[in-house]
């Protein structure tokens, strides 16, 4: 019988797939491709838009799947499951190279390239994305003003204000610690969680005395949530950077697309350390 026929055959290496469907394949239910790749409508004819359009649609799906892990690591960490926050924030690191990995497309961009269609985009600009708002929050980078382009979209900002007012991922990680015995400062623990992490010099002494520690407990709870927060935090400072040098490569010091100071704002934001006292405890070890 024909291999076309809707008939699937089982065993052996001659055995054909099942090909004939009565609606979308079981792929396409899954993984809603027609969606996905339908959702690119360049405004210019330039034929780069295409790829600044694929590309930063790819840094969305890659700043959801992260959010994702850091959620699950802070869930994990309220339940005091130490190995499952270590294997999302494990996972996460995989999924920042990756995103990392996405700047290639638009790394070298000349400025003539890039303003064939930078039109296009009118105030449209990355700062403006909410996924990766509830990333920067979930790092303590929190900001109630960056609510406000999106109080257009009510899901949208109601899902960035819920955000706003949990946990960040390091503040789970600070409480987890301090049920583990470490002097994590009660003002720290109780602080407003809503606002923008600040560091802290006790927090950095519980840190460092991790890391002296380490010498005679090298697998300690401690040392490898904080080697593992290293690893991310590294990660995401290299996204900032990366994103820092492809913007002045194509654009320079002109304002960004959407207000911003472009260059300038993205160096300040390139300068900050994610988990502070985590690089600054390595200087008293």
């Amino acid at each position: 019988m024909s291999h076309t026929s809707g008939v699937q055959q089982t065993g052996g290496p001659e055995a054909a797939p099942h090909l004939d469907f009565a609606g979308t394949t079981p792929y396409e239910d899954y993984v809603q491709a027609d969606v996905l790749t339908h959702l690119q409508h360049p405004l210019s004819d330039d034929p780069g838009e295409m790829v600044f359009l694929v590309t930063t649609q790819v840094m969305e799906l890659w700043f959801t799947v992260i959010v994702h892990e850091w959620h699950t690591a802070s869930d994990a960490l309220r339940r005091d499951d130490l190995p499952g926050a270590l294997a999302a924030l494990k996972r996460s690191t995989y999924e920042l190279e990756s995103l990392n990995a996405s700047w290639q497309p638009l790394a070298h961009l000349t400025p003539a390239q890039f303003n064939a269609y930078r039109s296009a985009l009118g105030e449209g600009s990355g700062f403006q994305s909410a996924m990766y708002r509830r990333l920067e929050f979930l790092l303590g980078e929190k900001s109630a003003s960056m609510l406000v382009p999106h109080r257009g979209v009510p899901r949208v900002h109601a899902e960035l204000e819920k955000a706003l007012h949990e946990p960040s991922l390091y503040d789970e990680v600070l409480r987890f610690l301090a049920r583990r015995g470490e002097s994590v400062p009660e003002r720290v623990l109780r602080r407003d969680v809503a606002q923008k992490y600040e560091p802290d010099p006790e927090v950095e002494a519980v840190w460092a005395d991790v890391y002296r520690r380490a010498a005679e407990e090298p697998e300690g709870e401690a040392v490898r949530l904080g080697e593992a927060l290293t690893e991310v935090a590294e990660l995401v400072w290299r996204w900032r950077n990366d994103h820092l040098v492809a913007t002045r490569r194509a654009m320079g010091s002109k304002v960004g697309t959407g207000g911003s100071a472009g260059v300038a704002w993205l160096e300040k934001r390139a300068a900050k350390n994610v988990f502070p006292e985590l690089w600054t405890a390595r200087s008293y070890v």
